[in-house]
């Protein structure tokens, strides 16, 4: 066995934590050390903290999932001012060849290796995710995030995307008012811009107008604690439409990526875990006209894992060593 460190980079949070890998498995993730991006200036200073804290030095190889697109040589974070430079990485980190991949790249990498117990079931067939084909992984957050593991029997292949920044489509009368009202904010509307945490403003601003409710002004984490504790109608409404909403784009994007899976995934994933299979996530999701028969034989599960991003970026990074 072999120790590597793994981070998991976002815009409010950096999560640094030691796994133990073999023979392209993890075999032990340890408990993290969650740092405020804001209270470092950079990664390295970060890097360095955890490093002190910990009293000993780090293992040279290394896996980030960083909340950015990791093509370029310079990563910026939409959420989060830190700049990584990935030529300077090794010296700054002073760690051999470091992985690099897209946070929610990383979580897809902990679907397909974390075993069924994982994977509570959302709705469709009951049984465990197939061996062959596309799982489409999905998960709703500070952002939306969309990833494809593709299995064929004996290799997985993980594949990250900007699935969340395609255009939003409407479905109903309320989703098209709310289109209109996000388009002349933003003009182009994407469907992260309707299915994220901070989504729920304008969602829950549109169900007060309909209800001739008074808006409150109120930030997406304080109706987000109203709705799932149940204390406020506009709140509770306004996230059924949330749950309406991303059945509908899981539905779309597992017809875009003939995906024989789909697992639901992300911060509000976890949060929303005991209610999307009670609500009308499941209607949208098959709510395809002619291919609702197809949509019905696709099995839609979540994940449950304490830290799918760290244990994913470990995955990724065993498999790669298992190669070398």
């Amino acid at each position: 066995m072999e120790e590597i460190v793994v981070a998991d980079i976002g815009g409010t949070h950096a999560r640094f934590s030691i796994a133990t890998v073999s023979q392209g498995r993890v075999c032990s993730l340890d408990t993290p050390m969650i740092l405020n991006v804001a209270d470092h200036d950079t990664l390295e200073s970060a890097w360095n903290h955890f490093r002190q804290t910990l009293g000993r030095p780090l293992p040279r190889r290394a896996a980030l999932a960083v909340a950015a697109p990791v093509q370029s040589e310079i990563l910026t974070m939409a959420n989060n001012p830190w700049v990584i430079v990935r030529a300077e990485l090794s010296g700054h980190l002073a760690v051999d060849n470091p992985l690099l991949l897209n946070d929610f790249e990383a979580v897809a990498h902990a679907v397909a290796h974390l075993d069924h117990g994982h994977q509570p079931y959302l709705c469709g067939p009951d049984h465990p995710l197939p061996e062959n084909g596309t799982i489409l992984t999905i998960g709703p957050g500070t952002g939306l995030g969309t990833a494809s593991i593709i299995r064929n029997g004996t290799e997985t292949l993980v594949r990250g995307a900007e699935g969340g920044h395609i255009g939003f489509s409407p479905c109903d009368d309320f989703e098209d008012r709310l289109l209109d009202r996000l388009r002349a904010i933003y003009g182009r509307v994407s469907a992260e811009r309707v299915i994220s945490g901070p989504a729920i403003i304008h969602i829950c601003g549109l169900v007060a107008d309909d209800m001739g409710e008074v808006n409150r002004n109120l930030d997406d984490k304080q109706l987000w604690t109203l709705a799932l504790e149940g204390h406020d109608q506009v709140a509770m409404l306004g996230m059924v439409r949330f749950c309406r909403l991303l059945g509908s784009f899981a539905g779309d994007m597992a017809l875009a990526h003939g995906a024989t899976g789909v697992v639901i995934a992300g911060g509000l994933g976890k949060r929303l875990m005991s209610v999307l299979p009670r609500s009308d996530f499941f209607h949208r999701f098959i709510e395809k006209g002619r291919f609702e028969t197809l949509m019905r034989k696709i099995p839609v599960r979540m994940i449950h894992y304490p830290e799918p991003g760290l244990f994913g970026a470990a995955s990724a990074l065993a498999c790669q060593m298992a190669k070398e």
